[in-house]
């Protein structure tokens, strides 16, 4: 048995997200089953094994499923299959284990759900959730000139 990873999770009405946090995974194996098992395995940066098994609340559609493998982490998609909300991640109603947390980047609650565009990027491609496009200053704070400063 190996080490288990950090596991942020996140749902729709129609879909499960899982992001994986694995810097530089490697043989990365996502496995999941009709009645709701999903089990993940990869070789992390310095060769170790992360895995683990989650029983899942409710059925799943594993064709319709999808993984993304970024630089930092392991975006999983789980396509539900009846379009429903979940009162929790697991079947299971004792507390999840300590590696498995609320992803508050890609939460939305019932009411908003039409609000929020459905997102499958990676934190590699979206800057790590900071929003910068309306920044003019691309990003750089004021710092004045301390050459003149000196001077004075």
């Amino acid at each position: 048995m190996g080490r288990q990873p950090e596991v942020l999770w996140a749902q729709r009405s129609d879909k499960i997200y899982l992001t994986v946090s694995l810097p530089d995974a490697r043989d990365v194996s996502v496995q999941s089953q009709p009645q709701g098992l999903f089990q993940f395995s990869a070789v992390g940066a310095q060769g170790e094994l992360f895995d683990f098994s989650l029983e899942l609340y409710d059925t799943t559609i594993p064709e319709a499923s999808k993984t993304k493998i970024g630089m930092r982490n392991i975006i999983c998609s789980i396509k539900k299959e009846k379009k429903a909300w979940w009162k929790r991640l697991l079947k299971s109603e004792e507390k999840p284990a300590p590696y498995i947390k609320v992803d508050w980047n890609k939460w939305c609650d019932e009411d908003e759900q039409s609000d929020i565009s459905d997102s499958f990027a990676s934190d590699d491609e979206n800057n790590g959730g900071v929003d910068d496009d309306d920044s003019d200053d691309d990003g750089l704070l004021y710092l004045p000139d301390l050459e003149k400063a000196r001077g004075k």
